[in-house]
């Protein structure tokens, strides 16, 4: 059986999120999405609704409802305009319904779902009463002032069992909508919010005072001490936990009681004189130590050992990060449990602030552990980091997608909205699928993030691409155009072979995409012995076929079978005619250049480097067969290639080294060149 859960969460109006829907994971769900999509937002507005309801002001109503709203007068239909918040509770037979049935609307046995609205309105009838007639003044007092008592907060339950119109519900029906007490919202869902902005100090701030993991400390077992008064069989803090309390509170009564008797005789002269001086009764200094005070004031976070420690902020801001975030976790899981609401939801901000790394796969696998230890409580992940969602469940991931600043965010479920598009490739969807999921797991999930990516096929290319986008910077970028290559947020993945299947990936997230690859041309051999045809690696222009799938596949190969269409395609390829058509996904493969068709990257760049090559043949690793160099003539690059390349790594590392090291001035494959600028402009 399934648990009580938020089930959706639909949202509008408010700032970037104007229609966005959200499918949540019965645990964890994982919001990710490149800057500005929206994830800060969708936190505030869960914020504002359940814990700051009179907080919203003008900015926080999007930009594509400010000129009705500023235009507001008696015709105006304000419930267009409101901010709503939509939660969709699912619940099920054997769940604890007592405090859900006060939003319950139908006791209908088979009703598995009911819906709570939380709804920002402008009150017209106090707005109108007081704008000036002026526009412009009008204009300057709504942008002012409208919030507090110019907005009406409210919230609903309603039932929209059977409701298929595409008017939403609670505006089609306002008549069955039944209002509740904020109350009565507290009594059935537990909010908790860890922000982004955490008091983790540098530990220059930390060395003149700032101890934030002491203060989070103090706050920790200040909320121990009020709920061991409040119930010291209290299911959250009994036991060992309440009797530590007490004995704390009995050792500081003690020394109260000693530092009295040594007060008495430090201060008795003074305080002799004093009561003669003053016609006082009997004055007294005693000792009053609180126990909060005393961990606030004079207790620390230490590591290391007891007798040699270190304080607090000698730790770097990762492990003040994680420390300060793991006893804000703690904090909130206490007031779950203590509280014991039906639904419980923690919603953590960026948790990988100030992080390493390694630190995030550490969190990413821990807070798991934390969640499953409460019933009913469901987490809300906003992130940036990619180490974060690969350590996570995929089916919990969700997009914030915004392809353009003028179009609204939407939030697609990763998992059944991606896996619909794979199962539309036909037979081999399921497994470039399941390929996906697994790369991504393993290395890429930063393509969530990025604005755009260049794929490539292997080392080769990865330790050479730097400097070609570095060189492509100096040669097509000045103080008048936009920002070099080197400075965009570029995601580099070497896929080898597999770029197809990253194509419906590509376009889910819509990340223009530069695929760098070898033209790989082979000829049809048709075995004596055996009768089979078998396709050989070949120079281009004598070749018949490719083994590369990805241009196959992003090119539209015909059929091979189809002779005629597959030779008419095969050398539109050769001739660079055949094209992709317009789109996010540009492919870079060799093109003939200085009288030569490569057929790879290496035999490409020989071809069009080699004086250079020759005249650095001794210092240039991976290289074999040197002789061969000199012996060279003609221009058949591709058997020089297969004699002299030992080892393609080398190669590429002494290529770089002296191009960074000794200035030498390699030339870029024109093919390569042709792509970054693509990549550049678009």
């Amino acid at each position: 059986m399934i648990d009580m859960h938020i089930e959706e969460i639909k949202i509008e109006n408010f700032r970037l999120l104007q229609d966005c829907f959200l499918d949540m994971s019965e645990k964890t769900t994982i919001l990710v999405g490149k800057n500005n999509t929206g994830k800060t937002s969708f936190a505030s507005l869960l914020e504002r609704f359940l814990e700051k309801p009179d907080n919203f002001t003008y900015t926080d109503f999007p930009i594509s409802i400010r000129e009705k709203l500023l235009g507001i007068d008696e015709e105006t239909n304000v419930e267009e305009l409101a901010i709503r918040l939509v939660l969709r509770i699912a619940y099920d037979e054997t769940d604890d319904l007592a405090i859900l049935s006060e939003f319950m609307l139908d006791l209908d046995s088979t009703r598995r779902h009911t819906n709570i609205l939380f709804e920002c309105c402008i009150d017209k009838t106090k707005l109108l009463r007081v704008l000036p007639s002026d526009p412009k003044e009008r204009k300057k007092f709504i942008e002012n002032n409208l919030g507090g008592k110019f907005l009406k907060i409210k919230v609903y339950a309603f039932d929209d069992f059977g409701h298929a119109d595409q008017t939403p519900y609670y505006l089609a029906h306002r008549d069955q909508l039944e209002e509740k007490e904020r109350s009565e919202i507290r009594a059935l869902l537990n909010f908790q919010v860890i922000h982004a902005r955490r008091n983790v100090a540098s530990s220059e701030d930390a060395g003149r005072g700032a101890k934030p993991l002491s203060a989070i400390s103090t706050k920790f077992f200040r909320k121990r001490d009020i709920e061991a008064d409040a119930d010291d069989n209290d299911a959250a803090t009994g036991g060992a936990g309440g009797e530590s309390i007490e004995k704390l509170r009995s050792m500081l009564a003690s020394i109260d009681d000693q530092l009295g008797e040594q007060y008495t005789q430090v201060f008795g002269g003074f305080l002799k004189s004093s009561r003669d001086f003053l016609e006082l009764g009997d004055l007294k200094v005693v000792s009053n130590i609180q126990s909060q005070s005393l961990i606030e004031t004079s207790s620390q976070v230490i590591y290391g050992e007891t007798g040699n420690f270190l304080p607090e902020h000698y730790s770097g801001l990762g492990y003040l990060n994680i420390l300060y975030l793991l006893l804000q976790i703690e904090l909130c899981r206490d007031d779950f449990t203590r509280r014991n609401a039906p639904l419980n939801l923690l919603l953590i901000e960026e948790p990988e602030a100030h992080t390493h790394p390694q630190m995030q796969y550490v969190f990413a696998d821990k807070i798991q552990g934390l969640i499953s230890q409460v019933p009913n409580l469901q987490a809300l992940l906003t992130t940036h980091s990619s180490h974060i969602v690969s350590k996570s469940k995929f089916e919990d991931v969700r997009y914030l997608s915004r392809p353009s600043p003028a179009e609204p965010v939407t939030i697609k479920n990763f998992h059944t909205d991606l896996s619909a598009k794979y199962e539309e490739l036909g037979a081999d969807g399921a497994a470039l699928f399941q390929f996906l999921k697994q790369y991504l797991t393993i290395n890429s999930a930063e393509l969530f993030f990025a604005s755009k990516a260049i794929f490539i096929e292997g080392t080769t290319e990865r330790i050479l691409l730097p400097l070609f986008i570095e060189l492509h910077d100096k040669e097509n970028v000045d103080e008048t155009t936009e920002n070099g290559l080197s400075s965009q947020n570029i995601s580099v993945l070497e896929v080898g072979a597999n770029a197809r299947a990253f194509a419906p990936f590509l376009e889910f997230i819509g990340v223009r995409t530069l695929v760098i690859t070898d033209i790989d041309t082979t000829k049809a051999v048709i075995s004596e012995k055996m009768g089979k045809t078998s396709y050989l690696a070949w120079p281009v222009a004598e070749s018949s076929h490719t083994s590369n799938e990805t241009l196959k596949h992003f090119l539209s190969a015909p059929d091979p079978t189809e002779e005629k269409d597959f030779s008419d395609w095969h050398k539109r390829l050769v001739d660079g005619a055949a094209s992709s058509g317009e789109g996010q996904i540009e492919l870079a493969y060799q093109h003939a250049e200085d009288g030569y068709h490569a057929r790879s990257f290496e035999d490409a760049f020989i071809s069009i480097n080699l004086d250079k090559v020759k005249a650095r043949k001794d210092t240039l690793a991976g290289l074999k067969n040197r002789d061969k160099l000199e012996k060279f003539s003609g221009n058949d690059f591709y058997s020089l290639t297969a004699d002299i390349l030992g080892k393609k790594s080398d190669f590429a590392g002494s290529v770089l080294y002296l191009a960074l090291v000794e200035g030498e001035s390699w030339r870029v494959p024109k093919y390569i060149m042709d792509g970054l600028k693509w990549i550049h402009k678009n």
